[in-house]
């Protein structure tokens, strides 16, 4: 039913960027919150930022005045714009979907991000 394939991930320095993509098909019900979550060995998964259909989003502390997410509600398609990547935003980045708060939803495949010097 809902399905979600994310792109975009991989290697780069310090202080670089990448462009996470999330590629939904579902209802428009289904996919009224979007999210990126990271995931480290041994750790939690946690939110990194969410958005919702009508364009409101939240971030993490960690994140904010860096990254940047956004939906194209035509093409069913999420990014998160990650810009001055540090060593700590490092992770299997994973897109899900959801109707609502207190839902757990579907969830992507992740992509990896790794950020090295």
């Amino acid at each position: 039913q809902v399905q979600l394939v994310e792109s975009g991930g991989g290697l780069v320095q310090p202080g670089g960027s990448l462009r996470l993509s999330c590629a939904a098909s579902g209802s428009d019900f289904d996919l009224n919150i979007m999210g990126w979550y990271r995931q480290v060995p041994g750790k939690e998964r946690e939110l990194v930022a969410f958005i919702i259909r009508d364009g409101s989003t939240k971030y993490v502390d960690s994140v904010k005045g860096r990254f940047t997410i956004s939906r194209d509600n035509f093409k069913n398609t999420v990014y998160l714009q990650m810009l001055r990547l540090k060593p700590e935003d490092a992770g299997v980045y994973y897109c899900n979907a959801r109707a609502a708060s207190g839902y757990e939803g579907t969830w992507g495949q992740g992509t990896q991000v790794t950020v090295s010097s």
